[in-house]
């Protein structure tokens, strides 16, 4: 299963110490790369530390992704520490504001289009100038279900997940000729703690519990092998793609 592995690779996963981040990140360390993860708390000390237990490769970067100084400061720490060169990037960072479009403010939109797309595009600008030069690189980000529809009460997630999968295909335009694939997956209903909030409400829980043919909520293992997939040699003709991982959610 050579086509599938990561040994020798390194890897960056933003908000890779827990929830979806974590199921992505033990993959990637499952598969034999080498991972930095990079996160807002002091959590990604102790998530790493977890995972070296386990027996994986994998560091823990504190910094501000909201902040293009911090991004490009840490980014540069990280690719020092593998010897200039970068393999992967999975832009899995994300944060959601929940609130009826009419009572949301301007910070409310401008915190998740910033966090949610922008930081997106800058990790993905510094990715792909070495994945360029290296003539071969990965980039996969998060989108959503919400990159196909609206929802309710989180126009700014929608928006900068719609814009997330759009990104996705520009880059991918541009840059799959030159070795480079830039992909995304887009995750269904996940038990995470950006849903909880959702898992409490029983009415519209039971609306998507009857809507998803698998009839569960995903967990983040459920992503380790796509990722690893989109990750390896096995994706090397792969590009622009957004791959839902929802359990039949959007074929419903």
């Amino acid at each position: 299963m050579d086509l599938f592995s990561l040994h020798g690779k390194t890897a960056i996963v933003t908000g890779g110490n827990k929830g979806l981040g974590g199921g992505i990140t033990e993959g990637l360390a499952m598969a034999g790369a080498k991972v930095a993860i990079i996160a807002s708390s002091d959590s990604v000390f102790s998530a790493a530390e977890d995972f070296r237990a386990k027996g994986y490769d994998v560091t823990g970067y504190k910094s501000d992704l909201s902040h293009e100084d911090s991004i490009k400061e840490t980014f540069d720490n990280i690719v020092s520490e593998f010897g200039g060169r970068l393999d992967i990037l999975v832009n899995n960072a994300g944060i959601v504001r929940r609130v009826v479009a009419e009572d949301s403010t301007l910070k409310d939109w401008d915190d998740v289009i910033n966090l949610n797309l922008r930081t997106v595009f800058i990790m993905s600008q510094l990715a792909g100038r070495i994945m360029i030069r290296q003539g071969r690189g990965k980039i996969i980000n998060t989108a959503s279900m919400t990159s196909w529809f609206g929802s309710v009460k989180i126009p700014s997630y929608a928006a900068s997940k719609g814009g997330v999968a759009q990104l996705t295909k520009a880059l991918a335009n541009e840059w799959a000729s030159k070795g480079v694939n830039v992909n995304a997956f887009a995750p269904g209903y996940m038990a995470t703690e950006m849903t909880a909030s959702i898992a409490n409400d029983t009415d519209n829980l039971n609306v998507i519990n009857n809507r998803i043919p698998a009839k569960r909520w995903g967990k983040p293992e459920d992503l380790r092998g796509l990722i690893i997939f989109l990750a390896s040699e096995a994706s090397d003709y792969v590009n622009g793609a957004v791959i839902p991982i929802d359990g039949g959610y959007l074929a419903r």
